[in-house]
Parts: structure tokens; sequence; C-alpha cells
């Protein structure tokens, strides 16, 4: 009898509990819900109102998205033989797309020789005001040159288009010297900016690009750092220049700076951007391509024929390709 009027006493407890947690349940999925209806509400106007590749179709004041187009896809034509190049390494992508064109050992370790410059050049944008004045202190430089003689003083932005246009090694010196940190700090900066970009396989030892144990790079990194750059206005517009006078500051001293790429102006739609030789690294070549609202860009490391074998590849992507429209249903 005992056991029997304690049992009795603990249902109204149990039927108490069992109420609150059936309540919490019933509140958490009603927050679920009304949550879930607010973020089908936002992505709906995020959409409509961020992406303009997305068509929207209006019916009685609701927006409802029906379909999303994406960059043209390019498409290889039926048939089509890949060209023979000697270079060691190649990379070719539309930038649109972020799609491959032609590949040839992409990740293999070669030394950039000019191409460096892209680097240098970035990082001396970066840091320093394009109308700093410069004193150059030192001569003696190997390779190629602007003609910088010592006490010359030349603004930062001369000497940034001696590096770009004349692939001038003493124009690559004077910047790096007159780094805060001196030329090593200036070398340090160069790399800082090789992990930022996730350039995995490169390394420099020197501004210029003159051969050096441990300055290294592949195709693939300099697709990367050629597509990075060629996003700056100020790299672009110097990259695409054929030629160019500078001058000292006092302008008693004038710099000739005859462009290194012999495609530019030549070769339909080619913009720039980099050459790069030395008797070890044989022929490099960054290129730069716009052509019927195509944007490609083509890497070559150790060509023997840099100019003929890019000219090649770029008409063979054009003439084997067909960029097609791609939409999905959402």
């Amino acid at each position: 009898m005992k056991s029997k009027e304690k049992d009795n006493n603990k249902d109204p407890k149990n039927k108490v509990i069992v109420s609150f947690i059936s309540s919490i349940i019933i509140l958490l999925l009603i927050a679920i819900l009304i949550s879930f209806n607010i973020y089908l509400s936002k992505s709906r106007y995020h959409l409509n109102i961020y992406d303009q590749d997305i068509k929207v179709l209006a019916v009685n004041d609701e927006k409802i998205v029906e379909k999303k187009s994406f960059a043209k896809l390019p498409v290889l034509k039926k048939d089509t033989e890949f060209p023979l190049v000697s270079a060691r390494s190649v990379m070719a992508i539309d930038l649109e797309s972020g799609s491959s064109l032609y590949k040839k050992d992409p990740d293999v370790d070669s030394l950039p020789a000019s191409t460096t410059k892209i680097m240098t050049a970035i990082v001396a944008m970066e840091y320093y005001d394009p109308a700093e004045e410069i004193v150059v202190e030192k001569n003696g430089i190997v390779g190629q040159k602007m003609g910088l003689i010592v006490g010359e003083r030349i603004t930062v932005d001369s000497l940034i288009k001696g590096l770009l246009i004349a692939s001038a090694n003493d124009a690559a010196e004077v910047l790096a010297r007159h780094y805060q940190d001196g030329r090593e700090g200036f070398i340090e900066k160069m790399n800082e900016k090789v992990i930022k970009l996730r350039l995995t396989n490169t390394f420099f030892k020197n501004p210029s690009g003159l051969d050096e144990m441990g300055q290294t790079t592949t195709a693939r990194d300099l697709m990367k750092l050629a597509t990075y750059s060629m996003q700056k206005p100020y790299f672009r517009e110097i990259v695409g220049t054929k030629k160019l006078d500078v001058y000292s500051v006092d302008g008693n001293k004038v710099h000739t700076l005859n462009s290194t790429n012999e495609l530019l102006g030549e070769v339909e739609g080619v913009l720039g951007t980099k050459t790069g030789w030395t008797e070890n690294a044989r022929e490099n070549l960054v290129t730069y391509i716009e052509r019927d609202d195509k944007k490609v860009i083509i890497v070559l490391l150790g060509s023997q024929d840099r100019f003929g074998e890019t000219r090649k590849l770029i008409d063979w992507i054009f003439e084997s390709y067909d960029w097609t429209d791609v939409n999905i249903d959402i």
C-alpha cells in the first residue's frame, strides 16, 4: 500500500518534467525554422544584388533565381594535335576560367633569370613612392643595364621603368640597395611576398635574376606571379611600353629604354610582361595576351626560341579552342 502511494506521488513531477522538455524542443524547432527562413531571404537578395551573372525572374513581387552564368570555358576542338616546343617547362592558362590550355612539366625547378624582376618590381612598387629620388652610389653591375652612373639622382619611377622595359640589372640593384634594411632586407621582402602569394617552389637570392645557387622558380609559380602583377595598373602600363626615354632628376642624363619583348606591338593582343635570359637558364618569357575578349598567360622556361615558340602557342590556342558558355540551373 505504501509503495503504491509513492508511485502516485511521482506522477505529477514526471508530467511537469516531460512538459518542460517538450516545450523547450518546440521552442528550439520554431527558432530553427525562423532562422532558416531569414537565411533563405538574405541569400536570395544577396544573390540578386551582388551577383550580376545571375538572371532573376520576378513573379508576384517575389525574386526567384533562375540560372547562374559562369566564365566561358575553353574547349579543345576534336582531333587537335598539341604543338611541340623546345622549352623545358611551359604553362598556359585562360585567366577568366582558370583552365589550363597547355602544360609541359610546369613544376620543374628552373632558373628564373630576369623574370625575377617581376617580383623586384612588385616589392619596389609596394614599398617606395614612385616620386622618391635615389642617388646611385655604386656601379660595376654586370649584364643588361640602363646606363646609370655613380652620383646620378633618379626617381624610383624611372628605375622601375628601366627594370621592366629594358630589364636593367643596375636598376634592380639600386632599388634593392636603397631599401631601409639594405639589399639583403629587400631580398628578404621578395621572399616574404613569395610566401604570401603561395609560390611554393620559388626562392630568390638576388634582385636581378643572375644565376645563383638557390635562385629558383617554376612555370606554375611564375603564372601566379604574373597574374598578380598584371592586376596592378602601374605594372601593367610599364610592361606594355615598347620604348621610352627617362631622365635623371636634373635632366642632364637621358636613358632610352627599349623593350626586350619582341612580341610587344608585333603580335595581336600581346600586352607584356617579362623576358629572361642567362646562359644556364636559356630563354625565358612570360606573356600576357588579350584577344577577342579572352585573357591568356603563357610561361616558357628554358626555351631555345622563346619568341617563336610563344607566337606558335598563341596561334595554336586561339585556333584550337572554342570558348563555350556554362549555365547552371539554381
